[in-house]
């Protein structure tokens, strides 16, 4: 009895498996579909919604090639096919063929844009697939396909395709010079408009990139309305993000509205059109009690901002394809707290800053970055913590840091505690301990960049010198 084995294929993302048949003189069984494990030894976690069967009376019935809008499983219950398999994705490997004969021992990953074709070599073999999206007749329009019999492909048929069952439509498709590739899927970035997105636009310049005047989470008809058929990841970088006025009665409506209400909208989305969600959390669904928080500490916000971002944790984390990222003290470009201490030192000013909140500053950069490597890496999904490196420190702390950077001492950055510097202020409640642990990302293989070269990029200054 051969082990579970997921091995690559000369087509990327075409996986080839190996299932384990255990038999006796009652006949065998097997774990056709057994998503734990798959998913460990490195099939995709592609989330299967609808379980179809094609039953070949006969030797020699021939179907394909057909690539579909949606990864499938295939195996089979009974009898043997050969397979043959047809990248007909845009870039290097478009038209590359991958053959092989086919039991119930034996099972294929063809992921999204990869021709599908077989050939029964018994009668009466059952051929199972799993796939993760609904048939529809709308969808078939998304199909691509390419002749059996293409000369280009050369695909060596057990049984000649003049001696083969096919259908009338098959034996019509076109060849593959006149196939138009299967375009990869798009990636689309939300809140383009934000420090976030625009860093994300730097990291992906091919994404497509869309700020709230373009797409409204808040509008359920905008969001009905775009073309979602061909996009395979969306990175939501927008949010309602003004801590203090979401307090307000005006500021907690559009708050929920937009980190709930609409992250709800494209978790809908993201399950109907089978898309991968990257979400961005934060700190603040923390009541900072602890020194460091991991991605599995219970979440216990303590104002409006982090209760709207704990309750769109939750829904995003209904949709298996997620990543959520829990991240802190952001700064990119524009107005941000570096920038703002670098004109303070260069101004002469000698600033008061909190000095018992404590945390990391995660730069744009790194978390754009860290984002698009989950993404490419096809890290397990799930929650990763994501700051940029370096000590945990106070708000003054950092401030000092900047001062030095700028040249001015970090004495001239003066202390003051939290609760002081709200007096007479409307302030939001803010976690006291906001540093992440990093550990699950720094695992995955993901480094964020230097700390110090990135912080006196925001501040215009030069490491070890006078900006």
């Amino acid at each position: 009895m051969s082990q579970l084995a997921v091995r690559e294929s000369a087509i990327a993302g075409l996986r080839m498996l190996e299932l384990p048949l255990h038999g006796d003189a009652r006949g065998w069984f097997k774990e056709n579909w057994q998503r734990e494990k798959m998913v460990a030894l490195g099939l995709p976690d592609f989330q299967p919604v609808q379980h179809n069967v094609a039953y070949n009376e006969q030797v020699g019935v021939t179907r394909g090639v057909h690539a579909e809008p949606w990864d499938k499983l295939i195996s089979l219950t009974s009898g043997a096919i050969f397979g043959a398999w047809v990248d007909l994705r845009e870039g290097p490997g478009f038209g590359r063929v991958v053959t092989a004969r086919i039991g119930p021992g034996q099972a294929v990953f063809i992921p999204h844009g990869v021709g599908n074709s077989y050939q029964s070599l018994e009668p009466g073999t059952t051929y199972s697939y799993l796939v993760n999206r609904h048939w529809s007749e709308q969808a078939t329009s998304s199909y691509t396909f390419v002749n059996l019999a293409d000369p280009a492909l050369a695909i060596p048929w057990p049984i000649p395709l003049s001696q083969s069952i096919q259908s009338a439509a098959d034996r019509a498709h076109p060849p593959l010079a006149q196939v138009t590739p299967v375009p990869q899927r798009r990636t689309v970035v939300l809140g383009a408009g934000g420090q976030l997105g625009r860093a994300l636009a730097e990291v992906l310049p091919e994404a497509t990139c869309l700020t709230r005047n373009d797409l409204d989470l808040t509008s359920s008809d905008a969001l009905k309305e775009y073309g979602w058929h061909d996009v395979g990841v969306i990175i939501n970088a927008a949010a309602y993000t003004a801590v203090d006025a979401a307090e307000t009665e005006s500021g907690r409506r559009d708050c929920w509205a937009v980190n709930v209400t609409g992250v709800g909208r494209l978790v809908e989305i993201c399950r109907r059109f089978g898309i991968t969600l990257v979400n961005f959390s934060s700190d603040y669904v923390y009541d900072g009690t602890l020194a460091e928080h991991d991605e599995d500490e219970p979440v216990s916000p303590l104002g409006v901002y982090g209760q709207t971002k704990a309750a769109g944790d939750a829904l995003v984390a209904t949709w298996q394809r997620h990543y959520t990222i829990r991240t802190s003290w952001v700064v990119g470009q524009g107005r941000n707290f570096v920038a703002t201490l670098a004109s303070l030192a260069r101004s002469g000013v000698s600033p008061t800053v909190v000095d018992d909140q404590f945390g990391r500053l995660t730069f744009a950069e790194d978390l754009a970055a860290g984002a698009a490597y989950l993404v490419a890496t096809g890290a397990p999904y799930g929650t990763y913590n994501l700051t940029s490196g370096g000590p945990v420190q106070s708000w003054a702390d950092i401030a000092a840091d900047v001062f030095d950077l700028c040249g001015r001492a970090r004495a001239d950055v003066t202390g003051i505690s939290s609760r002081e510097y709200a007096e007479g202020k409307n302030l939001a409640p803010r976690p006291q301990h906001s540093a992440l642990r990093l550990d699950k990302i720094l695992q995955q293989g993901f480094r964020p960049g230097d700390r110090v070269t990135l912080m006196a990029r925001h501040a215009g200054a030069v490491p070890g010198g006078q900006g």
